[in-house]
Parts: C-alpha cells; sequence; structure tokens
C-alpha cells in the first residue's frame, strides 16, 4: 500500500466521524453571519467612514479588497431618497448592499474608492407595510429577507409559489440578480416574475431634490428593466408581489442512473411542478425530486431544514477543509472519490434535511406546508456563541471556500450539453468526484420572462460548486475539466450566467445574449445619467466597457481570464495551456505531468 492511498484511509475515517457530527448539530446555535459592511469611524448623517464591503464568502472572484468612504442605513424610505439626493448632489459613486451580501461578483462594489464611493445598505429597511389577503398580495421594504417574506405570507394563509431554497436572500437582491427556484409551471420559478409593483430611488435633477422617486406597475415596460437591474438603475425601495393561497406539497427523492438524464431533463420538469435533480457525474447517479403539490387536507406536517443550511460546529468545519487541502495537496483522487461517495449516501440516509414533522424522517412522501418546505437556513436564526459553531461558509472561521459557476441552458440544448458532460466523465472518471463534497450539480428549471435582463427561453439551470484554494496560484484537481465544461456552457451552448453568481470568464460576451438589452441600456440613461450607480463591474458586465477578462500570470485557475499561454496556468506546477478534450475550442489548464 502505498502513501496516498493509506492518506485516503486516514482521512475517510475522519470524514466519517465528521458527517455524523453534522448530522446531529442541528440543535446547535451558532453565530448568523456578520455584516459585510465594516467600518472604522462615525460620520454625518446617520453614515460610517472609512469602510470596507465584501461578499458572505469573504472574497470576490479577483478577490481585491472593496474600500468606500462612507456607508448608510436608512431606516425609512424618507432617509433612503435623503441618502440618494446627498450622493447626487455631490456626484458621488453609490451601491446598494443587502443584509448577507450574496452576491459573488463585485455588484455591491462602488467606483469612487475610500474618497468617494458610497454604500448604502437596506439591513433596515426590513419591514412588511401590508399584506392583502383578498387580492393576495404583500408589499414589503426591499431588504426583507426571503425567510421573513415567507413567513409573513404564511400568516395570512399565503404563499410565494416558487423561490430560491436559501432563507437569507433579501427581496432587493433576489430581484437585482433575477434569483429563482425550480419550476416550469405558471408564470415560472423566478421570484421577480411575480413582481406587480415597485418603487425605486433614483438620482434626479435639482428640482426634484436630486432624487426620484418612481412607482412602477404592471404595464409599465420600466418594469421589466427594474425587476432585474443589477442595483444600476437606483436602489428598490418597496415592492408588491402576487402571491397564492397556501398549499401543501408531497416531497420524494429517488436515485436513478444518468444515463437517460439527457431525455429526462426534458420531460421531467413539465410532469412534476417543483422538480429539480442533483447530478453526480462521477457516481453516473442523479437525484431526482419528485415534489408536487396535494391537497390541503393531506395529512403532514413535513418541514426542510437542508443540512448544508444548518449550524455547524467550527471544529468540524475546519477538519472538512484541512481534509480536501490535504487530498488536494497530495493529488489524492481515490480519497476525494471515496468521501464523496459517504457524503453522497449520508445525506440521502438523512433525507437531505427533511422531516415528516419538524422532527424524525419516517419515510417517503414527506407532506408539509409550502412554507415550511420551500426553503432553509436555520443558521441565520441563532444566538452568539463566540463562533463555536457558524454557517458553513462563514469566512470568520476556516470553512467552505469555493467557486460557483451557474448558468441557463435552453431546454432544446440542454441533452447534448449533459451528453458533452457524460463524455468528459467517460475519458477522465473520477475527474468530478470532488462536486459530490458540495452536494453535486443543482439542477433547476426556469421559464422565458419579460424582464429584459431575464431567462430569454425556458431553460435548466446548473448550479456548479466546486473547490476553491486558498492560494489563487494553486491549481484545483482536474483543473481542466471544470474549465471545460464553463467553456462548453458558456460558449458552445450560448448559456446565461446566474447575474449573483459567477467567475468572470461566465460574464464574457453574456450581454450579447439578451434581446432587449439596448432597452435596458435606455433605461439605465434615463434613471441614472451621470452612471453614479453603476461601476467598472457592471459596465464590463454590461458589455460598455472592456477589462472582464483580467489578463495576467495564474488568471484562468481563477477564472479571471481564458488561457491563451501557459503562463495563465501555473506551468512550474505542471498545468499548461492545452484544448479541450471533448471542445476543442475550449482553451484550458490540464495537468500535463502525472505526479500521482
Amino acid at each position: 500500500m502505498n502513501m496516498i492511498s493509506t492518506t485516503s484511509i486516514g482521512i475517510t475515517c475522519k470524514i466519517c466521524i465528521i458527517l455524523i457530527l453534522i448530522s446531529i448539530s442541528c440543535t446547535v446555535k451558532c453565530d448568523s453571519p456578520e455584516d459585510p459592511i465594516k467600518c472604522t469611524a462615525g460620520g454625518g448623517g446617520g453614515g460610517l467612514k472609512n469602510c470596507t464591503i465584501t461578499n458572505s464568502y469573504g472574497a470576490f472572484p479577483d478577490r481585491t479588497t472593496c474600500r468606500v468612504a462612507e456607508a448608510f442605513y436608512p431606516t425609512t424610505e424618507a432617509e433612503l431618497i435623503s441618502a440618494v439626493a446627498n450622493a447626487t448632489m455631490a456626484k458621488r459613486k453609490v451601491k446598494v448592499a443587502t443584509r448577507y451580501s450574496h452576491s459573488i461578483p463585485k455588484l455591491v462594489c462602488p467606483d469612487g474608492g475610500i474618497n468617494n464611493g458610497i454604500v448604502i445598505s437596506t439591513k433596515y429597511l426590513n419591514r412588511t407595510l401590508n399584506v392583502n389577503a383578498s387580492a393576495r398580495t404583500i408589499t414589503v421594504e426591499s431588504g426583507v429577507t426571503l425567510r421573513e417574506l415567507i413567513r409573513e405570507a404564511a400568516n395570512s394563509k399565503l404563499a410565494l409559489p416558487y423561490a430560491p431554497y436559501w432563507w437569507g436572500l433579501t427581496v432587493g437582491g433576489m430581484l437585482g440578480t433575477g434569483a429563482h427556484g425550480s419550476s416550469l409551471w405558471g408564470s415560472g420559478s423566478q421570484v421577480h416574475d411575480y413582481v406587480i409593483q415597485m418603487r425605486i430611488v433614483s438620482p434626479g435633477g435639482a428640482d426634484e431634490g436630486y432624487a426620484k422617486v418612481r412607482t412602477l406597475r404592471i404595464g409599465n415596460p420600466e418594469l421589466d428593466a427594474a425587476k432585474v437591474s443589477l442595483g444600476v438603475l437606483g436602489i428598490i425601495s418597496q415592492v408588491t408581489l402576487n402571491l397564492q393561497p397556501l398549499f401543501k406539497r408531497s416531497v420524494t427523492y429517488v436515485t436513478k442512473n444518468d444515463s437517460d438524464l439527457g431525455d429526462q431533463a426534458m420531460s421531467f420538469g413539465k410532469e412534476h411542478e417543483f422538480a429539480d435533480f442533483t447530478w453526480h457525474p462521477s457516481q453516473k447517479r442523479v437525484v431526482y425530486r419528485i415534489d408536487d403539490r396535494v391537497s390541503s387536507n393531506s395529512s403532514g406536517n413535513g418541514l426542510n431544514d437542508f443540512i448544508g443550511f444548518r449550524s455547524t460546529p467550527s471544529l468540524i468545519l475546519s477538519a472538512l477543509r484541512s481534509t480536501e487541502e490535504t487530498q488536494e495537496s497530495l493529488g489524492d483522487i481515490d480519497g476525494k472519490c471515496i468521501n464523496g461517495q459517504l457524503s453522497t449516501s449520508t445525506l440521502r440516509t438523512l433525507a437531505y434535511g427533511l422531516t415528516s414533522d419538524g422532527f424524525l424522517f419516517t419515510g417517503y412522501p414527506v407532506v408539509g406546508y409550502h412554507n415550511r418546505i420551500q426553503a432553509s437556513g436555520t443558521c441565520l436564526e441563532s444566538r452568539e456563541d463566540l463562533m463555536i459553531t457558524a454557517c458553513p461558509w462563514d469566512s470568520r472561521v476556516k470553512g467552505l471556500f469555493y467557486h460557483q459557476t451557474t448558468f441557463s441552458i435552453a431546454l432544446p440544448r440542454v441533452k447534448n450539453f449533459i451528453e458533452d458532460v457524460q463524455k468528459l466523465v467517460a475519458l477522465e472518471p473520477k475527474s468530478l468526484c470532488g462536486l459530490d463534497l458540495y452536494n453535486g450539480i443543482l439542477m433547476r428549471y426556469v421559464t422565458a420572462s419579460s424582464a429584459y435582463l431575464g431567462k430569454q427561453e425556458d431553460a435548466l439551470d446548473f448550479d456548479i460548486t466546486y473547490y476553491r484554494s486558498k492560494d489563487p496560484s494553486t491549481p484545483r484537481l482536474f483543473e481542466d475539466i471544470l474549465e471545460e465544461i464553463e467553456q462548453i456552457a458558456v460558449f458552445k451552448y450560448n448559456a446565461l450566467p446566474h447575474w449573483g453568481k459567477n467567475r468572470n470568464v461566465a460574464f464574457q460576451g453574456a450581454i450579447e445574449k439578451y434581446k432587449k438589452a439596448s432597452e435596458f441600456l435606455k433605461i439605465k440613461q434615463i434613471y441614472d445619467p451621470l452612471e453614479l450607480f453603476s461601476s467598472k463591474w457592471t459596465d464590463q458586465m454590461l458589455g460598455l466597457t472592456d477589462g472582464l477578462s483580467i489578463v495576467r500570470e495564474g488568471c484562468a485557475l481563477e477564472g479571471l481570464c481564458i488561457c491563451s499561454q501557459d503562463l495563465h496556468c501555473a506551468p512550474n506546477k505542471g498545468y499548461f495551456c492545452r484544448p479541450g478534450k471533448v471542445y476543442q475550442e475550449a482553451k484550458v489548464c490540464a495537468k500535463l505531468l502525472n505526479l500521482f
């Protein structure tokens, strides 16, 4: 037995213990995530000075630090209007920040830096303003979290039918980035497609007091621009959403071979209202979520408390991260595959966090009210405990640190994309074992939207989470395979990026894929002619300036560029720029020296 095999066995034994501990950690209380804005001095007008802002993961794709001069926390719409007016009068660059800042790209970072940049947080704009049970609507401020929205709607026997799976997103954040759940039914799974009215505060002229408040309603084409705006039109103040009567759902997870996944992907979403998939390509398995509405008279009080969103002891998180770092440094592919299989089997045994009554899982189907099933995130609602426990990705502890590549492929092209990924796995069977440590590839259905920057066609969204080194110059195991998948999706199959996730590569040429991009840019010019809410990053995303590709040594390792020279990879570590294995047009960082 060689050293690597011995290491794998030792690591596997540790992982067994860790996963068991995680499964019982749901009763542990943890520190809720910290404010992404940190300031060192007080300021006038309720603001704080000399600040930095990041995302909840603690690092932007380019790993730069975003510094701003001031941060403001308005508590009313009047204070929000005042903050925008003051910024406009002084011609200062502005960005809006949400309670937890879950967008991975630099959407919250204004130009202007430490001297002139301003961040306005919606943290305290978190009130429910009206629930109209007869009209089935709810009006909230933009800082209300998904958890709060779900709870307030359920209190009036109403429900937002489709939503992301994570509680911590705010209403403004969900709209700004086009966040969604999974469904091809009704108006689809994107939250913005249930907006019937919105109030948005933008820069104004002197005769308007330097701030203009617009109320946009269904029928106004400007609402289709504002529903998914990347924050460049101003700051959303209030949102009215169309709801449905509260209902029950029945959920069953079934694991199958992935041999016919391409065909199933075309039909499964039409058969089940809340259908999704979790794909484990290296295991050749896929978990089907059979999820439908049932009669409210159906027995059951099921609860979704997804294990990955629970409070977790920091020591466990540290051990998990150390294990993966060791496997990466030793090239322990077999260890990652063993641990990936153990991770997925444990999640399957624990029913992914579903319980039949809020306490125990007694078998499928799990039936419960929609508000108890549709999303989770119990690590948010916890007491402080000096970081003994935390959300798994909390940057204050040694926990998960990863890339996310997330894109939507139009349904007619999905089968071919899946088959290309399967071809890559056939060539390198163990190449995607690492995804199983992050619960595989989540696949969710989305529909075409009237939003100018929304989905253009009915599509399947692929959400891929994978290891990221703390050292940006260090390649990952099978670096080339994931890079090729990314490029196959974005360039071969014309995939649309998730605006709030992804590395720079996924946004290259993206704006050209939106039929009404020019109409959006016209509205942007009307709402913010001084471009105070724009930044270098949003200009690059919208195709207004160059610079999206950051070409430098090692840039391809972090998705900042597509390699064209070996220097963009890590030639000193055996990684060179080479064509793809299935998609020859791809340029990827491939390991040529097989040292393991």
